[in-house]
């Protein structure tokens, strides 16, 4: 059975990777040499080889002539040939009729070939037979003179090549060895700021103190990494102390409900263990003390509900998309109603398009609203009101309450702060923090006052953008009243 064709380089690669860093540089370093030396050795051999070839040819050529000079005067079948050597330059003349002569003790040469009787009997004048043609290893270089020609050849030496390669090899296996060292040195000075970086992570992960940053040293991708690494520790700062004051707070904000909760609850466990529930109290009292059960019942849910939403941090998992405002506004509106049905909204609206999350921006305008709700009398209606104002889309919700003192502005949307006036009241003091952060996201802001009826206004403000096509639509000029 085959084996997959992607299975291989990717074993290979997980191989690779398994190697540390600082090896893997060394082996980088050192492959690179070694490539870089048997390059240049092939390069500086083939230049060599060449030039030796050209060097020898020239020395045959130089010598031909000579040889054929003495052959001219004496002719081809007188002429003095020197004595071999022993080594080196070896030579022969070749005849009008064919026939060779060589001088006395000389080694024989090979049989002349075809192309060089041909220059002996005029076809050309010279001719250089080398490399792969001569299977003895010989260059031989035939000169035409008169009605024969003269050969001086010399046997093909590559023992200095050989010697250059063997010497070329010595070097770049130092080069090799000495390339392993430099590029392990390099390596660990290299990346010892990044063995720091790790052992300072190691030590915040180990014990989780978030405070300690990590000394910034080094430069370029160093220093960024050191500051990005820094940057994400501080978030990690804020994220913990915000965790820690929503638990805190949550924990204060629970107790009193829990408490009153528990009272209640143990006093009618107690009564009817004893048989006097009935007794004890009065049909209007147990009305009063099983409506402050549901009220209480019904706040630790909201408070349960505000709690998760403020927890979840931020909207991202809900898309962003196109939408008309005053559509999210008459929806909160009338889920405002059927929440509380004695409450009345007052709409004055206008077609204004944002791009947003429809369900965040809801709870936002519902949290408004539930607020308003909980100050205005009975018989003054919660007025909402969306227009335009420059490039922002203006929403306001006031009431006819006794507004928010000003020693209370700064703080009304905080997380849990209520203001000592809205302490009888249900409540969590989380809507108004979530509304902050709901208009935040959205790039937008919110604002407290004093509204025109004396009580408070809310106002938000978030960036318009235009509508995806043209839109009939009628404009609600009138107030509209949600019954």
């Amino acid at each position: 059975m085959s084996k997959p064709a992607g299975r291989e380089p990717r074993r290979l690669t997980r191989w690779w990777r398994r190697w540390s860093l600082r090896t893997r540089m060394t082996v980088i370093a050192a492959t690179a040499i070694a490539v870089s030396v048997f390059v240049s050795f092939q390069v500086a051999s083939e230049l060599m080889a060449r030039e030796l070839q050209d060097t020898a040819e020239d020395q045959l050529r130089a010598d031909s002539r000579v040889l054929a000079m003495s052959a001219e005067r004496g002719g081809l079948a007188q002429v003095e040939l020197p004595p071999y050597p022993g080594s080196g330059r070896l030579v022969r003349v070749i005849l009008p009729d064919g026939s060779t002569r060589t001088p006395a003790g000389q080694a024989a040469l090979p049989t002349v070939s075809e192309l060089a009787g041909r220059v002996a009997q005029g076809a050309s004048a010279d001719l250089m037979e080398s490399g792969d043609s001569d299977e003895d290893g010989y260059i031989i270089y035939t000169l035409r003179v008169g009605d024969g020609a003269v050969q001086v050849a010399r046997v093909a030496d590559d023992s200095p090549i050989n010697q250059f390669g063997f010497g070329m090899l010595l070097i770049g296996l130092l080069c090799v060895v000495g390339g392993a060292l430099v590029g392990r040195t390099v390596a660990r000075t290299g990346l010892a700021p990044i063995d720091r970086l790790t052992a300072a992570a190691v030590r915040v992960a180990r014990t989780r103190d978030l405070d300690a940053d990590i000394p910034d040293e080094g430069g370029g991708e160093i220093r960024r990494l050191v500051q990005a690494i820094n940057d994400m520790l501080a978030a990690l700062r804020d994220s913990r102390r915000a965790q820690r004051l929503l638990a805190e707070d949550a924990a204060h904000e629970l107790k009193t409900p829990l408490t009153s909760l528990r009272l209640n609850v143990e006093l009618l466990i107690r009564l009817d263990r004893r048989g006097t529930l009935h007794s004890a109290l009065s049909a209007e009292s147990r009305n009063r003390l099983l409506n402050d059960l549901g009220t209480q019942v019904a706040e630790l849910s909201t408070l349960a509900a505000e709690l998760t939403e403020v927890a979840r941090g931020d909207l991202s998992d809900e898309s962003t998309e196109l939408l008309d405002l005053a559509d999210v506004v008459v929806a909160a509106a009338t889920r405002a109603r059927s929440r509380v049905p004695d409450i009345e909204v007052a709409l004055d609206v206008t077609s204004m398009w944002v791009s947003g999350r429809p369900a965040a921006l809801q709870r936002a305008v519902l949290n408004l609203i539930d607020n308003a709700g909980k100050w205005s009398p009975a018989d003054q209606p919660v007025q909402v009101r969306l227009r335009a104002e420059g490039a922002s889309a203006v929403l306001e919700v006031d009431d006819a309450g006794p507004g928010i003192d000003a020693v209370d502005v700064p703080r009304v949307f905080d997380r849990f702060y209520r203001a000592d006036s809205a302490r009888g009241l249900p409540g969590s003091g989380l809507g108004l923090s979530i509304v902050q952060r709901v208009v935040h996201a959205h790039g937008g802001r919110a604002t407290a006052g004093r509204s025109a009826r004396g009580g408070a206004l809310l106002r938000v403000d978030l960036p318009t953008t235009a509508p995806p096509a043209p839109i009939a639509r009628p404009t609600a000029g009138e107030d509209t009243a949600v019954h």
